[in-house]
């Protein structure tokens, strides 16, 4: 696995041992199997959520969990472009964002040797304000890394449902 910074964008790239329409499926439609559980992850903290991306442009990729107080549906972001299987991009907001702030995560699928190489771009963070909540008091090259490394526990998360659905095939 890689880990890149560049200016606002954390660059994160994986190598899975499945074709790209099947990597493609599974981090579209098996969302919910391969990320990360726990509040470093989900919006549900201790709560039993599932993550969901709807396929389509304008799609919602949001998580759904039960509380005491019933279901509650968080709205991560919404699909700006839907490419099977080569590229998806989609918004991403953090619980504390403002209506109008939001970030873009771009994933690409591309064939290499018997697998594919999946790589991710989370960038706009240079518009968020310097003090955001979400960069959690870090100088920005901190912040990115830190970002990077999140993706990069997400992305192992994928090698490893992706390696047990090969090996399942």
């Amino acid at each position: 696995m890689t880990t890149q910074l560049r200016g606002d964008a954390a660059n994160v790239s994986v190598s899975v041992a499945v074709p790209p329409a099947l990597a493609f499926e599974i981090f579209t439609e098996e969302i919910d199997q391969w990320w990360r559980r726990g509040s470093k992850f989900r919006v549900a903290g201790k709560h039993r959520g599932i993550i969901r991306l709807e396929p389509e442009v304008g799609g919602r990729l949001f998580e759904s969990f039960t509380t005491d107080a019933g279901t509650r549906v968080v709205e991560t972001g919404r699909v700006l472009v839907w490419q099977p299987p080569t590229r998806l991009v989609f918004e991403w907001r953090a619980a504390n964002f403002a209506p109008s702030e939001r970030t873009e995560v771009e994933v690409e699928f591309t064939p290499s040797g018997d697998g594919t190489c999946v790589r991710v771009q989370h960038r706009g963070w240079s518009e968020l304000r310097p003090d955001h909540p979400a960069r959690h008091g870090q100088p920005v090259d901190a912040f990115l890394r830190g970002t990077g490394l999140w993706w990069g526990e997400l992305m192992t998360s994928l090698r490893e449902h992706a390696a047990a659905r090969a090996a399942a095939r």
